[in-house]
């Protein structure tokens, strides 16, 4: 079963609200497991899942040392594009939390092989992971991504292609997956009011802080309403 709050919202969400969800409803203590925590978008997601205390976090880390605001010995050394070092982050989890970047090569699509294997391994089913608002449906051309469409104001598509593999992938899988597609993101604390949408961006969307992207990563994770989509989410 997923860890979850039973009252859904859509369309834009306001600060209130979140506490509305966290004042009136039973809310299970999660174990995560995070990739990616050392990046802006995991940083911020840590901080927001602070604010609330019913989250243990374990992250890993390439650099042995790394100092990250969770217990020391939540945070294991190793490598994403290595099996067993994702298979031991897992092995502590209810729960998966991706932030990770495609560091411009293969690096997302190859530590994605890893955490489904390592979910499947350690009987691990929810998986919240941040994506690129380029792999969302067009709006002009309904049957292409947004990177393929001229929606796409980006010059490379390479990261966007990786982001695809990944979406791809984990179609195949009988998984609980969600994937968080921004557009634009800007360093900024969350305000909590934001449009997103299944499937496709917002309309107009332009940017979305890292704040507020991490504001809503936690509310997918105690809320569930997007499982098995990807959700746009802009200003």
């Amino acid at each position: 079963m997923l860890p979850t709050i039973s009252r859904l919202f859509t369309g834009i969400l306001f600060p209130a609200v979140l506490n509305d969800i966290m004042s009136g409803e039973e809310v299970f203590y999660m174990n995560i497991a995070l990739l990616g925590a050392t990046g802006r978008v995991g940083q911020a997601f840590i901080k927001e899942a602070q604010k609330h205390g019913h989250m243990e976090i374990f992250a890993l880390v390439r650099s042995a040392g790394t100092v990250l605001p969770i217990p020391e010995k939540h945070i294991i050394t190793g490598n994403a594009r290595r099996r067993e070092d994702v298979s031991r982050l897992i092995s502590k989890a209810d729960t998966v939390v991706s932030c990770l970047g495609t560091d411009g090569d293969d690096t997302l699509s190859a530590a994605m092989t890893h955490i489904i294997d390592g979910m499947k391994r350690h009987h691990v089913q929810r998986l919240i992971t941040i994506g690129t608002a380029g792999i969302l449906q067009s709006r002009l051309m309904p049957d292409q991504y947004r990177f393929e469409s001229a929606e796409s104001k980006r010059k490379s598509t390479r990261a966007a292609k990786e982001h695809a593999r990944v979406y791809e992938m984990l179609l195949a899988e009988d998984l609980d997956w969600t994937i968080i597609c921004p557009t634009y993101l800007p360093d900024g604390d969350a305000a909590g009011v934001y449009r997103f949408e299944q499937d496709r961006l917002p309309e107009d969307g332009a940017e979305i802080t890292v704040g507020d992207t991490a504001h809503f990563l936690y509310r997918e994770l105690i809320s569930p309403q997007f499982v098995r989509k990807r959700v746009g989410l802009a200003y």
